[in-house]
């Protein structure tokens, strides 16, 4: 069922990236947490914690229906700055509000086919609707042989897979990243694996361009736009959604990077065609996911 947004009018936007920030998800994050968030990216990050309500009235406040929740997996158990997110606090967070919340599971390249089976329980059992990755953490790009058995495990499942593909910043300065998820690395997947659907993140930048020609190029290739802030993205970008790549992009914030109403806002300052920002905030993202008739 459809539902009707009094801030449009029409419907409402799907919030593809979003960190759950509750203080028992925060308990698990490590102590760069609070450093990262307000020295780096000037967010205002609530380092008390956010709970599921307060979050879903800042959601119902610009007009955004549902959220997908990462089950972040940053680097390796036992390095240093590095953390997983128990599935299980996505988990209850679905269960608790399943009429606003998906999840995502981070993968670890390193857990093997543990780790595919922990995916597939994810699914399965656990209310997870898609894959997330960040390849800069373990220092291996996107096309290293150690992801491609959680890649096929995504396609038997029908799920996309989202992997930060611009820029990696230093998060915690006892784990260095490099910034090894370039979008050109996505040809390599694309190519051996056409029928992944793969999603990446951060809009590419500073390799925007790069990842507007990969989502050109393969049908199976999409961008999101999560965490940086609209007002600053490149012209390319916003051309590219607003014409030939409209049915390529999906809308996501990285909350609490980004807050819901402040992105939106900025979003509608481009004036988008009103059946690009449909697609772009709604429609795109259903049909990425195979939510169709499901929410």
């Amino acid at each position: 069922m459809e539902v009707i947004n009094k801030m449009t009018d029409e419907y409402q936007a799907i919030d593809a990236v979003v960190n759950i920030w509750t203080s028992e998800a925060l308990a698990c994050r490590p102590n760069w947490t609070d450093e990262f968030f307000v020295g780096k990216v000037k967010g205002k990050h609530d380092s008390g914690g956010i709970s599921l309500e307060k979050m879903i009235d800042d959601m119902d406040e610009a007009g955004i229906q549902y959220a997908f929740l990462v089950a972040a997996k940053a680097g390796r158990i036992g390095l240093p700055g590095c953390y997983h997110m128990p599935p299980e606090i996505v988990a209850e967070a679905i269960a608790k509000y399943p009429k606003r919340f998906f999840g995502l599971l981070g993968i670890d390249p390193f857990t093997g086919m543990d780790g595919v089976r922990a995916l597939e329980d994810a699914v399965t059992n656990m209310g997870f609707i898609g894959a997330h990755l960040y390849p800069h953490w373990y220092d291996l790009p996107p096309n290293e042989a150690k992801y491609y058995p959680f890649y096929a495990k995504c396609i038997e499942l029908g799920i996309p897979i989202q992997m930060q593909v611009g820029q990696s910043l230093i998060y915690s300065k006892q784990h260095r990243c490099r910034s090894v998820g370039r979008p050109i690395y996505l040809d390599d997947i694309a190519c051996d694996l056409p029928e992944l659907k793969l999603i990446g993140t951060h809009v590419g930048i500073p390799w925007h361009d790069e990842m507007i020609a990969m989502s050109w190029k393969h049908e199976n290739v999409y961008i999101c736009t999560d965490a940086h802030s609209p007002k600053y993205w490149p012209e390319s970008v916003v051309k590219y959604l607003n014409s030939y790549g409209q049915d390529k992009v999906i809308f996501g914030s990285d909350f609490p990077v980004l807050r819901f109403k402040r992105t939106i806002d900025e979003i509608d300052a481009f004036s988008l065609k009103p059946e690009v920002r449909r697609k772009f905030l709604r429609d795109n993202v259903i049909k990425l996911y195979n939510l169709e008739g499901k929410i």
